[in-house]
């Protein structure tokens, strides 16, 4: 029985690397399928709360999964175990370093770590974002050195990942999934192992076009955000609300897409994503003006919410220096607990630079975690919402925003996510 027909009568075991915002939900959803799936993480304190029956993510409650279906779930840091699975599924970080260049270190590290446990017949899938190249590549090369070689060994594939968190529209299983193989017999093999789980595969030519269709959907993302930012600003100084230009273009049943603007881009894939492409693009002498300006605008973003802020406060009569400001929302976007990239660290750290007082409230982080970025900024813990600051900024539209009358708190109201609807004096568009 080959590998194939072993994925239809779901006897393969499945290894998934990174039990986070992407591995974690796969973890499920092939545990949900009849899979016996290992889940490996070189952080021991997730193994220890998953052992317990405990989510380190807020909206991925395990005590909604049937028991039976956990029960076919183990975890461990032991990656020797890795030589045991016969499907392995890669799920690790791909940031930015300091440069704002491509960091494939968390990628190459955990491929050189599979490849002192490979075997013959196993199947290697990458999901995490990279550039057109990259799992034909370097990843390939990695392998390979093993003496064995990618589809004629062992299986190679990628298929980005497609996680939206806490969106209840759009679930793993009704997100189609793309899948690319190094060769026709490794698509075959990933696209059957994904078609056990997701409702639709799409399947294309390469590993290379998989990864260049996952950088588009970002890019597209991106560039269309950083039109309705930069509009935010030139409309704000003509004197008209963004916000009900784009409710009003939006009813265009045809030809228009809405964007929304905001206080900068958060997330693991739209900060990031669009710079892995202008930096490959490079090797092939070719410089990617749009992609880098929209990625520009979206930069620049924090720094004028922050400008609104001391305009805010100005109005009121006091000086940035000395005020108490109360950043709402930490998560770079509604109802989760996901600060990857939140432009509100840099809203926080900019306005201490300026001599501000900062404090934050979130329902969804009760305390800010280490973090290489922030580190400075960890064991910080959300404070209520109340009048005893000289300026409320809104960053995050959590629901829990939503009952709040912030008007009513007496001080001025900086909102970059329009949840305050009267235009009253005291509140400004950011």
């Amino acid at each position: 029985m080959n590998l194939v027909e072993r994925i239809h009568a779901r006897r393969v075991n499945i290894g998934i690397i990174g039990l986070g915002y992407v591995g974690l939900p796969l973890v499920i959803a092939f545990c949900r399928a009849d899979f016996r799936v290992t889940g490996f993480d070189i952080d021991p304190e997730k193994i220890r709360l998953l052992r317990a029956g405990r989510s380190y993510i807020r909206h991925i409650d395990l005590s909604a999964v049937d028991p039976k279906a956990l029960a076919r779930f183990s975890m461990t840091t032991d990656f020797a175990l890795l030589s045991g699975m016969d499907c392995i599924i890669v799920c690790v970080p791909t940031p930015l370093d300091r440069n704002r260049e491509p960091d494939l270190s968390f990628v190459l590290d955990t491929t050189r770590t599979i490849a002192k446990h490979l075997e013959p017949g196993q199947l290697v899938v990458l999901e995490s974002t990279t550039y057109p190249g990259t799992t034909g590549g370097e990843m390939r090369e990695v392998l390979e050195r093993t003496g064995l070689k990618a589809g004629v060994d062992f299986h190679l594939a990628f298929s980005p990942e497609r996680e939206d968190p806490n969106n209840r529209e759009f679930t793993l299983r009704t997100v189609p999934k793309v899948v690319g193989g190094h060769t026709p017999a490794c698509l075959e093999a990933a696209k059957a192992l994904y078609d056990q789980i997701v409702d639709r595969t799409v399947p294309v030519s390469s590993t290379r076009v998989a990864e260049a269709a996952k950088l588009l959907e970002n890019i597209y993302r991106s560039v269309n955000i950083a039109l309705v930012n930069e509009l935010k600003v030139l409309f704000d100084r003509m004197g008209i609300d963004v916000w009900e230009v784009i409710e009003a273009a939006k009813t265009k049943p045809f030809g228009f897409q809405a964007f929304y603007p905001g206080p900068g881009l958060g997330g693991h894939c739209i900060p990031i994503d669009p710079f892995y492409l202008t930096w490959k693009a490079r090797e092939y002498e070719c410089h990617t003006r749009f992609i880098e300006l929209a990625g520009e605008i979206n930069t620049a973003m924090p720094d004028y919410v922050v400008s609104k802020a001391s305009l805010a406060l100005n109005d009121a009569g006091k000086p940035v220096k000395g005020s108490r400001i109360l950043i709402l929302g930490l998560a770079y976007k509604a109802n989760v607990d996901d600060d990857r990239e939140s432009p509100s660290y840099r809203i926080i750290e900019s306005l201490e630079r300026l001599g501000a007082t900062v404090s934050y409230n979130d329902p969804h982080i009760p305390e800010i975690r280490v973090s290489r970025e922030h580190a400075h900024l960890a064991g910080r813990k959300s404070v209520p919402v109340s009048g005893d600051f000289d300026l409320l900024l809104v960053a995050t539209a959590h629901d829990a925003y939503r009952s709040l009358d912030l008007p009513s708190y007496g001080v001025p109201v900086v909102d970059t996510r329009n949840l305050v609807k009267e235009r009253l004096p005291s509140v400004y568009r950011a």
